[in-house]
């Protein structure tokens, strides 16, 4: 069976790293090789990466400096976790991919949609995600999550601390990319109880698997 790409998006306080390590378990237990991965992080340079961009500073980066650390990550993401463990066959689990680029860097910060398309496209190449889970939830939900998650943490990263006007432009962003990719992308209400948001993406995982074991054909 060929690899299967899934990547999980969703603002902040969303439970997506919740969700990548529940479905990532029940997978194992079916049988299946799982590689669970994030971005930015999922390689060595992009844990360096993940640090200039996600730990408390005191000056902000540059939009254009953020997304071209954004995109560096995803290149080395690519070649070094992604491509090869789909051409073993592998399923991989991304915590945020490039629909979080579009929502973060575009919608959020304004850099325009069509420089974004045309930059993602350079990234990605052939590796864009099978399916996609877009955990979606109202801002003010999701920022009390993370609000309550950082208590324990030694500061809030850079997006968390951003106004609540960023976030809702954020949201918006995603709700928009999923809407114009409705075959990729499956919006899941994430305010429900965890157990119940796991037994829905389940779901929609195994029937995106039985369509790679049994794809349609046809006609010639």
């Amino acid at each position: 069976m060929a690899g299967l790409f899934i990547s999980f998006e969703g603002i902040e306080g969303s439970g997506k790293s919740t969700q990548v390590g529940l479905l990532a378990e029940t997978l194992r237990t079916q049988g299946y090789e799982v590689v669970v991965t994030r971005e930015p992080g999922g390689t060595p340079l992009g844990q360096v990466l993940r640090r200039l961009l996600l730990e408390p500073r005191e000056t902000s980066l540059a939009p254009g400096a953020e997304l071209l650390l954004m995109l560096a990550d995803r290149v080395q993401h690519i070649q070094e976790v992604i491509a090869p463990a789909l051409q073993g066959g592998k399923i991989v689990i991304s915590d945020r991919f490039v629909d979080s680029t579009t929502a973060y860097q575009g919608y959020g910060r304004g850099i325009a949609l069509d420089l974004l398309a045309q930059l993602n496209a350079f990234t990605c190449g052939q590796y864009l995600p099978d399916v996609t889970l877009l955990l979606d939830l109202p801002v003010a939900d999701g920022l009390q999550r993370a609000g309550q998650r950082q208590r324990s943490a030694t500061g809030t990263d850079p997006f968390e601390a951003e106004s609540l006007d960023f976030h809702e432009r954020v949201r918006m962003g995603f709700l928009a990319v999923a809407r114009a990719n409705p075959t990729r992308i499956q919006v899941v209400d994430a305010a429900r109880p965890r157990e119940e948001i796991h037994k829905e993406i389940v779901a929609l995982v195994q029937s995106r698997l039985g369509e790679k074991r049994h794809p349609m054909t046809g006609s010639r």
